[in-house]
């Protein structure tokens, strides 16, 4: 069993940058791959980042490449999205996941979730 919690959601400006952190509980955590989702009012769940169990290797949705950054620090079992020039349109309840092996866009994959955290960008 793996839980999540999210932090660092808030309110921001566009163009500032927000970080958003997710800390799992378990002693397996290098061995998840670990993604980030976002749904906004009235829309679908999307996928915004994934990052593999251990090689860090990273997938990103266009909507957000070259803007988000996705890391983990595996000692502290955590994963940051760190979120820069923000747009309004990146304003959604964003949720963290987690699966046994490779990150993955698609969030049927996912197993954990986490309670999600607001991010809300204003004009």
């Amino acid at each position: 069993q793996v839980q999540l919690v999210e932090s660092g959601g808030g309110m921001v400006q566009a163009g500032g940058s927000l970080r958003l952190s997710c800390a799992a509980s378990g002693r397996t955590f290098s061995s998840y791959g670990m993604a980030w989702f976002r749904q906004a009012p009235g829309k679908d769940r999307e996928f915004a980042a994934a990052i593999n169990p251990s090689a860090g290797m990273t997938y990103y949705a266009s909507s957000v490449k070259g803007r988000f950054t996705l890391s983990r620090d595996n000692a502290k079992n955590t994963v940051y999205l760190q979120m820069d020039s923000l747009k309004p349109e990146d304003t959604a309840v964003y949720y963290c996941a987690a699966r046994w092996g490779v990150g993955t866009s698609i969030s049927s994959d996912y197993r954990y979730w986490g309670q999600g955290t607001q991010v809300t960008v204003s004009s």
